[in-house]
């Protein structure tokens, strides 16, 4: 007699790997004591790109709330130089002069070449003159 065929049908594992998924090598959750990744659900790519524009959104508000705030806090400075300057005009010629000739002084100082051996170094090289001058 020739054998019975098999009718039934296995339904597939859902819960098991997926082709082209890769394997974990040794994932061990300690909380739990189980080895492997845990399966990460399916997210609707609409609701990652709409979560991602919202994102974006509330950034480009704190972009521009930061730019505004910068901006009159440098409003500010300006309109209170202004008025410095207006009141005591004599004593912010005197600043400026001291601010221009310190940094004249430093640039100054800066540029000059160092034409003048240190001692130290000048001692070393008596000596190896003299010690040249006895060999």
């Amino acid at each position: 007699m020739p054998r019975r065929k098999i009718t039934e049908t296995t339904t597939l594992d859902n819960r098991g790997a997926k082709i082209g998924e890769p394997v974990p090598k040794a994932v061990i959750d300690t909380k739990t004591a189980s080895v492997g990744v845990p399966r990460q659900p399916d997210h609707d790519l609409r609701e990652e790109l709409s979560a991602l524009r919202k994102q974006i959104g509330a950034l480009q508000h704190q972009v521009l709330d930061a730019g505004r705030s910068a901006k009159g806090s440098a409003g500010k400075a300006m309109r209170q130089t202004e008025a410095a300057v207006k009141l005591y005009p004599a004593s912010t010629l005197l600043l400026v002069a001291a601010a221009a000739g310190a940094l004249a002084f430093a640039v100054r100082r800066a540029a000059l070449p160092r034409l003048r051996p240190q001692p130290a170094l000048r001692e070393l090289r008596d000596l190896y003159d003299t010690i040249r001058e006895r060999l």
